[in-house]
């Protein structure tokens, strides 16, 4: 079933973002499923329907985490998908990204027209401070992604999270609220 504009949070020309619910596991799933050559080794987004549920379980319930499908306009197809996690507020007003693009909207502009709407969303209405990326130096990809949508790299953090069964050295990218432009 297509989605409808009036569930958006924000659009941009060619896609929305909205929040993740539990009626998208079929889609997301099935979307997961067939970008596993794509995502691997970078990260494991849920393939199955209990793992899905949790999934989106956390990103639905947990008030420092906020989860955000960016669908296509035209037909409401997920396209991927970005997640803020670890948010504090107080002083900090922080959060850490996360995201993928699924394999039938890889290198079609989707996802960093998505990103560029999460980021003013997360600077907007959720009135956060800074976001930080923190990508694997090997996934040239997702570091282009970062650097387009006007991330700065910061640093390097070395064997700092577990994935595919090793830790994993990962730099450090970041935006703040006064930095950001938008593309």
């Amino acid at each position: 079933m297509p989605h409808t504009a009036s569930r958006h949070l924000a659009e941009g020309p060619r896609v929305g973002i909205r929040h993740f619910t539990y009626a998208d596991g079929d889609e997301f799933t099935a979307r997961a499923r067939e970008s596993k050559d794509l995502h691997h080794p970078w990260l494991f987004p849920p393939d199955s329907a209990a793992a899905y549920t949790a999934y989106a379980g956390r990103l639905i319930e947990d008030p420092t985490k906020a989860g955000f499908l960016v669908c296509e306009l035209d037909g409401g197809d997920i396209a991927g998908f970005v997640n803020i996690n670890n948010i504090v507020q107080g002083g900090f007003l922080s959060g850490a990204l996360g995201y993928g693009a699924f394999a039938h909207a890889a290198g079609r502009g989707l996802m960093r027209e998505g990103l560029d709407l999460v980021v003013r969303y997360a600077f907007g209405p959720m009135r956060l401070h800074r976001l930080e990326i923190n990508v694997q130096p090997g996934n040239a990809a997702s570091i282009a992604l970062a650097r387009a949508c006007g991330f700065h790299l910061e640093g390097f953090s070395p064997r700092m999270l577990y994935i595919d069964g090793a830790w994993r050295d990962h730099q450090r990218w970041a935006i703040t609220a006064e930095s950001a432009t938008y593309g």
